[in-house]
């Protein structure tokens, strides 16, 4: 690491002023950051800043962007192992600068040696306060909460990392417009029930209540990734659902057999092509019992359900459901907003929404949650 003989060296523990964003364990000694759009924020008033990272993976490894003063700077994966990385250098020692490191990638579940882990840093200056944003909010879903396809040429079809972005993506964009703390809960993929390919267990409601239990392997235990995650520590004005994309899908992809019990799960179409009622019915109470539990741990929070960037087939099911809900408790903080769909324009890599549709839903979205918060 070549850099000036000023540097000073600071465990993270060592920091008085840094913002942590995204769930964690509260451990920042290292900080493993779990989800997508997770980050560590800091405001320097100094010349230089470097970053000492930690990266292991089996399969997909991390990216991250590095956003200076609000506006992304920089986007790189990191090689593998435990490395410096410079943030900034040559800036005015006068002036304080803000500085947000943040995971472009999701959790990944198929994966369990992946880990994305922050040690120290190094500076000429000083840390100062971070500015507290004056409204938060949760954003749950799949691959389009995720950010996949979000960068990437249209033609790109590879299930790789480099195609995600936790910055093209509609959760930052709406929370940069509505000066928000946000946190972000997704799995490419997954849904209120089911995955795409029927796996019963490719669900985000099941795994809502822990820091990050989704995902898999030894090390994650160790880190704390299945630990029950402190709602109290953290309490949203306003909770994004983007869930259903992927329920519908299991409708029109084969039968998936579970691998130790041998049962076989399906979403089934009428000979019509109809969905099949029951199975619909399913997916309703699967969606309602989601908002008990949404409503359980947010006692104060809007509840959103946002959906429809790719097509709204299962949208009179997810209306059925709030509405379900909100007659049997009486919980009238709960509504429904349709996102622009994307179109052959605004398609991004993956046959995912691309950053201007990724746009478009965040301005309508930023709107809409405007009236309410």
């Amino acid at each position: 690491m070549k850099s000036n003989d000023r540097l000073q060296h600071f465990e993270l523990t060592e920091v008085k002023h840094l913002k942590v964003h995204g769930r964690t364990t509260g451990n920042l000694s290292p900080l493993t950051l779990f989800w997508t759009g997770s980050a560590l924020e800091l405001n320097v008033q100094g010349s230089e800043l470097w970053l000492e990272v930690e990266s292991r993976y089996e399969l997909y490894e991390s990216w991250i962007s590095v956003l200076v003063n609000g506006v992304p700077v920089s986007r790189q994966m990191l090689a593998e192992g435990r490395n410096w990385i410079c943030l900034f250098r040559g800036m005015n020692p006068l002036k304080a600068t803000n500085v947000r490191i943040v995971k472009e990638v999701q959790a990944m579940s198929a994966d369990p040696g992946c880990v994305l882990q922050m040690h120290a840093v190094r500076t000429d200056g000083e840390f100062l306060p971070v500015r507290e944003r004056p409204r938060k909010i949760e954003f749950i879903g799949d691959s389009i909460t995720s950010g996949e396809g979000a960068i990437g040429a249209r033609q790109e079809e590879d299930w790789i990392p480099m195609w995600f972005s936790a910055i093209q993506n509609y959760t930052f964009l709406t929370a940069a417009a509505l000066d928000a703390e946000y946190r972000v809960i997704s799995q490419s993929g997954w849904g209120v029930m089911t995955s795409w390919d029927n796996n019963p267990h490719g669900n985000i409601p099941d795994y809502y209540e822990q820091v990050c239990g989704l995902l898999t392997g030894e090390t994650n235990r160790e880190l704390g990734a299945a630990n029950l995650h402190d709602f109290s520590s953290w309490q949203p004005d306003v909770i994004v659902v983007n869930l259903g994309s992927n329920d519908g899908g299991a409708f029109r992809t084969p039968a998936w057999k579970d691998p130790v019990t041998g049962q076989v799960h399906k979403q089934r179409l009428n000979d019509d092509g109809s969905f099949n009622e029951d199975d619909l019915a399913a997916f309703e109470r699967a969606a309602e019992r989601f908002l008990d539990k949404l409503r359980d741990n947010n006692a104060k929070a809007w509840i959103v359900w946002a959906y429809g960037m790719l097509g709204s087939p299962m949208m009179p099911a997810i209306y059925r459901a709030v509405d379900r809900y909100v007659h049997r408790t009486g919980d009238r903080k709960v509504s429904i907003f349709q996102l622009p769909d994307t179109t052959q324009a605004t398609m991004g890599a993956r046959s995912h929404p691309g950053e201007s549709s990724h746009r478009r839903a965040a301005e309508a979205l930023s709107d809409y949650l405007e009236g309410i918060i």
